[in-house]
């Protein structure tokens, strides 16, 4: 659906401008009609597409969209005015709002608002599309929005709080990687010309054969690795680098088990959000395995709806799978007996985010000194090739 630029004017006289979606020409005066605004100029927008051609907006605003969206139907404001009005506030990115008056026309068209969420798959994920499914067909609609506002508010701030906390550890990775350059190409090539081949040790000629690497073949070097980004990236797409990549995930040292911590506990807030607005668990199930973001574990909860399919408890397969930790599974254990699970899934899901949220600080606190003893160790290595020749000249002419 094509996006038209207008210039309209208002009831009180004052003229604005904007963007919105529509079929042609004259639906988007009309939409404007709607709005109660004159249209001066309209027309289509160059290179506009739709669904904002792919980009994505921050998860603060999709947050505040759900917030919003709430409380517009919790205050008995119909759907289609709803739409209409946060597609048209400020605030809100242009790439939002634009989305939002198409799916306000697809749900004008007889489209629920899933159905019409699930065209923009660059702004709202698959995991929110059958969520708010789930509660128009149930109607918990507002309940749902105001869990995923909440949701995602989570999830943002978790985001937040690990890349603030590895901007140190990347300035120092960098740094390192500046600092070391420069000495391969301007320190190490003026002291090679005063030093004699036969004070040289094996740390002096790995540094010379590292400094000629890079000064004569730089080329090459640059080429190798644009060609392993490139490799990477095509085998990740494939279904083997799927799975490798799921794998490295789940079991990497040190960021493996706060990744999977993440992913567990995003699991736990989506099945027991679902299950406190009385979604049948083989349902919540179906939607939240989608949430662990990782299709070794969403095949393991997928597994585990077989068996509840079955009968059997929850906490068993996914004891079997060996992805949950233990007490984790003895929590949703005890609360399957005492019909608590909802409601301890929740809790389940607040622990793990806190818990998780200083494992990262701790792991972080780890990397920046193991960052800062490689450098040394690079630099300690460079310095030791280039003097131990030096002091050997200086002892012969002595």
């Amino acid at each position: 659906m094509p996006t038209f630029a207008y210039k309209a004017v208002e009831k009180g006289g004052k003229t604005v401008s904007g963007s919105l979606a529509a079929e042609n020409e004259q639906v988007a005066m009309r939409l404007l009609a709607e709005r109660s605004l004159f249209p001066v100029n309209v027309a289509e927008a160059s290179g506009a597409t739709s669904g904002g051609g792919g980009r994505k907006i921050k998860l603060r605003h999709l947050t505040t969209y759900y917030q919003q969206m709430a409380d517009l139907l919790r205050a008995g404001v119909p759907m289609m005015r709803a739409l209409e009005v946060l597609s048209t506030q400020d605030g809100a990115p242009q790439v939002l709002k634009n989305a939002l008056a198409e799916v306000r026309e697809d749900v004008a068209g007889g489209e629920t608002l899933a159905e019409a969420m699930e065209k923009h798959p660059s702004l709202f994920k698959n995991l929110h599309c059958s969520m708010i499914r789930a509660g128009e067909r149930g109607g918990f609609l507002e309940d749902v929005l105001e869990r995923l506002a909440v949701f995602s508010e989570k999830q943002d701030e978790l985001q937040n709080k690990l890349v603030g906390a590895m901007i140190y550890p990347a300035i120092l990775m960098i740094a390192a990687v500046i600092i070391v350059t420069l000495i391969m190409v301007v320190v190490v090539p003026k002291l090679r010309d005063y030093l004699k081949p036969e004070t040289f040790n094996v740390m002096t000629v790995i540094v010379f054969a590292a400094c000629d690497v890079i000064m004569l073949h730089y080329g090459w070097l640059l080429g190798i690795l644009v060609g392993l980004i490139a490799s990477v990236v095509t085998l990740g797409k494939t279904e083997f680098g799927s799975d490798l990549k799921a794998r490295i995930q789940l079991n990497a040292p040190m960021f493996g088990p706060i990744y999977r911590a993440v992913s567990v506990s995003r699991f736990c807030r989506i099945l027991g959000t679902l299950l406190q607005n009385g979604v049948p668990i083989l349902q919540s199930l179906k939607i939240s395995q989608d949430s662990a973001g990782n299709p070794i574990l969403a095949a393991e909860i997928e597994k585990a709806a077989e068996n509840v399919r079955r009968g059997e408890a929850l906490s068993t397969p996914l004891g079997e799978s060996g992805l949950v930790p233990g007490d984790i599974l003895s929590m949703i254990a005890v609360a399957e007996e005492s019909n608590n699970l909802d409601n301890v899934l929740v809790q389940i899901a607040e622990t793990q985010e806190a818990r998780t949220g200083r494992v990262i600080e701790t792991a972080v606190r780890l990397v920046e000194p193991l960052l800062l003893a490689g450098m040394a160790v690079v630099v300690g290595s460079i310095a030791f090739a280039l003097l131990l020749p030096i002091l050997q000249l200086g002892t012969t002419a002595n």
